[in-house]
């Protein structure tokens, strides 16, 4: 044994035979630490030190990076620009006054545009923001926390810089507002070509990203629609993340890259938490993918359990500013990080058992599953929070698993962007060519992936560098980590089709990468068993001849219709909206409180200022009930009740539309009208229900007629084509 124990390389030891030698050696190497720490030594000796590269290669690269970069910006301001100019265009914004400008806001972006105006109207930035978080001259006999519940970080941002940097003098606040939403656009596409260009290593990927994005503009971003939006504000922060991400995961990145990615992500995940109160379930998803991935490539383990640290920051960080939100403490995704963290602790603890080790392998899967849920249930029972309950619901009743009457749930199950994608969805990303590539990319990646998933479980040693003719893109942790991604966005896509703004930037990004990387040209070319050409040579060439046949077609095809949209002067024309605005600031009482369907009352908060009954916003239980209760006015309801109704919210005035009451709707049974009879049991919906007749007509038309008892209960005061006014009498006279 003294002998043993002094073999080693340059021993003087007598010699022995080879077999046992050896065989004796590996056995006790992982018992040793010692030898461990030697060995690593020994191989950071026998590392050779990499020759400094040639100046004309450093020109090269310096070129290479410049001219890509200056690419990426130029790509995002000449977006922001066609989207300012294509605003211009659409509403001819600049020759209309503040009232018809502010009319294009619509639905809940009213609401948020509406208190970026009430900061800059407060004499202190202080004042301000008390009378936010204390606002009860929104929402008649309800006092709310408006910064926390609508997420209004962006109009404070927004105020804040609009005064701090003397933009009064040069700007006016409505092109300052959207200026700063277009700019972030501009991030956004930008994010998108340094992904594309990350994971190709060609700017040309990037260009092809952004032509992509902009040409499918209809699917990729509902800017052009609503832009104060929340995830207009938080998707660029989201996409610059994730290009952090990517090259934070790269395996050939150097120290000060890994730093300046960890910060860029570390900032770019607190903004996105701030920007949007849903964030949290993407970034559980992203949670998600980083832990597949932290199985699948053991050597970024490290990497990714840094990024958990940063979601737990960003998380009580947020809770903290965010006035102690308690849905960030019993988010899923702090759940399933403190998990991580847990489970990352026993296996350093079970490495120095073997058996212990094998063990967890195999169960850790189960053991980050079961123990996520639990602490959520325990995390739920003892922290006090609003839960989002209808939310539940609603995924149950799309879901199928669940049938329901419920007016809210049926209307939100009625909601365009809340049903399954179309088939013109996926006619318009095939006429782009981006689908076809797309899906050609995703499953090479994915089978590549699966490909060293499967050697890794067979025990196949790896190499330490993936070179371009080795054709094993799916080793690429960074690939791994967009191909699962990906893989979740276009699974919730399939079922929402408003969550395809989130899966068809990504589509863009991936399709690009896809097209233009000869590494995974040379992944296809190796499993072909190319003879006639060089696999590599070839994928060279296509990797530059594709994306340069496809974006010479996207041009001749696509360009010119963009073109077109920035000629044409079009037009926002709603002469009765703009009447109804002018009349309640002329008439009603500076007290007044108006009822109606959310999406006006909306308006009337941002144009007028008038306090109302209900608003467009359904992450709060009590505003879905008020908004129910209101839109009986469109019911088979009796006057009385609808009094009774109005005035349990303090209602002075109540407006009916007739695009509501007179409702064409194509899709039958999704009307406001046909949705009410159905909640209400006026019509039989189903076999087996049971019709409760109703003796009363249709109140929206009864009460046009100005008959006995509507006449009693309320008093027409304005009437246009769109909107009848009535106001609600405080003392009821009964006429015959």
């Amino acid at each position: 044994m003294a002998e043993e124990e002094g073999d080693g390389p340059g021993s003087g030891a007598p010699t022995v035979s080879p077999g046992p030698a050896i065989e004796l050696r590996q056995r006790k190497k992982p018992e040793s630490s010692e030898n461990k720490e030697s060995a690593k030594e020994e191989k950071i000796h026998d590392t050779p030190v990499p020759e400094r590269a040639p100046k004309h290669v450093l020109l090269q690269r310096f070129a290479k990076i410049s001219i890509g970069c200056l690419a990426a910006v130029t790509s995002g301001v000449m977006y922001a620009l066609y989207l300012s100019a294509y605003h211009e265009r659409k509403f001819w914004f600049s020759n209309r006054q503040e009232l018809e400008r502010e009319i294009t806001f619509q639905g809940d972006s009213a609401i948020y545009y509406s208190y970026y105006k009430d900061m800059l109207k407060a004499p202190s930035f202080e004042r301000g923001i008390y009378e936010l978080t204390h606002n009860n001259k929104t929402v008649s006999l309800k006092t709310i926390n408006a910064v926390q519940q609508m997420s209004l970080y962006p109009e404070l941002i927004a105020s804040v810089s609009y005064q701090a940097t003397g933009s009064n003098e040069i700007i006016e606040p409505v092109y300052f507002y959207i200026g700063i939403v277009f700019g972030l656009q501009g991030i956004y596409v930008t994010a998108l070509f340094v992904t594309s260009w990350l994971m190709s290593g060609t700017w040309l990927a990037g260009m092809l990203t952004v032509a992509w994005f902009i040409i499918n503009r209809v699917d990729t971003t509902r800017i052009e629609h609503s832009i104060p939006l929340r995830e207009n504000w938080a998707l660029p922060y989201f996409a610059c993340q994730i290009a952090a991400l990517t090259g934070y995961l790269k395996s050939n990145l150097n120290t000060y890259g890994e730093r300046f990615c960890y910060l860029l992500m570390s900032a770019s995940t607190y903004m996105f938490m701030m920007m949007w109160e849903y964030s949290h379930y993407l970034l559980f998803l992203q949670a998600i993918s980083l832990f597949l991935l932290d199985n699948f490539s053991l050597e970024q383990s490290d990497k990714v359990h840094e990024v958990y640290k940063i979601y737990i920051f960003s998380l009580f960080l947020g809770y903290l500013l965010q006035f102690e939100n308690s849905a960030l403490l019993v988010s899923p995704l702090l759940s399933l990080v403190v998990v991580l963290m847990l489970v990352k602790c026993l296996q350093l603890i079970a490495k120095k058992r073997t058996f212990v080790a094998k063990i967890m392998k195999v169960i850790n899967f189960y053991l980050v599953c079961t123990l996520t849920v639990t602490l959520n249930i325990i995390m739920k029972t003892f922290v006090p929070h609003k839960e989002n309950g209808h939310m539940l619901k609603f995924l149950e009743v799309k879901l199928g698993l669940n049938m329901t009457k419920n007016f809210t749930m049926n209307w939100l199950l009625c909601q365009e962007s809340l049903q399954a994608p179309s088939q013109e969805f996926f006619l318009r990303l095939t006429q782009s060519s981006l689908l076809p590539f797309y899906i050609l990319v995703l499953i090479i990646c994915f089978l590549s992936m699966m490909q060293v998933i499967f050697r890794r479980i067979n025990g196949e040693s790896l190499g330490e560098t993936v070179t371009l003719e080795d054709g094993r893109i799916g080793e690429r942790p960074e690939i791994i980590y967009h191909v699962i991604h990906t893989i979740f966005f276009g699974s919730l896509a399939m079922i929402i089709e408003g969550l395809k703004y989130l899966w068809t930037p990504y589509v863009c990004m991936l399709a690009a990468f896809g097209v233009c990387s000869p590494e995974l040209w040379t992944t296809l070319f190796k499993w072909l068993r190319l003879r006639t050409v060089h696999p590599v040579l070839l994928a060279l060439i296509l990797s530059m001849a594709v994306p340069t046949i496809i974006g010479i077609s996207l041009w001749k095809e696509f360009f010119p219709r963009l073109m077109t949209e920035l000629t044409e002067l079009q037009e926002f024309y709603d002469p009765d909206t703009v009447e109804l605005m002018t009349w309640i600031k002329r008439q009603a009482p500076i007290a007044a409180v108006f009822a109606g369907s959310p999406q006006l009352m909306g308006a009337i908060k941002l144009c007028t200022g008038w306090m109302v009954t209900s608003l467009p916003l359904y992450n709060d239980d009590d505003l879905l009930k008020r908004n129910e209760n209101i839109y009986q006015i469109y019911s088979k309801r009796s006057a009385e009740d609808i009094y009774k109704i109005l005035t349990s919210y303090k209602a002075n005035y109540l407006i009916v539309e007739d695009a509501i009451c007179n409702e064409v709707g194509t899709t039958r049974g999704c009307r406001v009208k046909d949705l009410l009879d159905i909640a209400n049991g006026h019509v039989v919906c189903e076999e087996g229900d049971k019709l409760t007749y109703s003796k009363y007509g249709r109140f929206c038309h009864e009460v046009k007629i100005n008959y006995s008892p509507y006449v009693n209960y309320f008093t027409r005061v304005y009437w246009n084509r769109s909107y009848f006014v009535y106001k609600i009498n405080t003392v009821i006279s009964f006429q015959s």
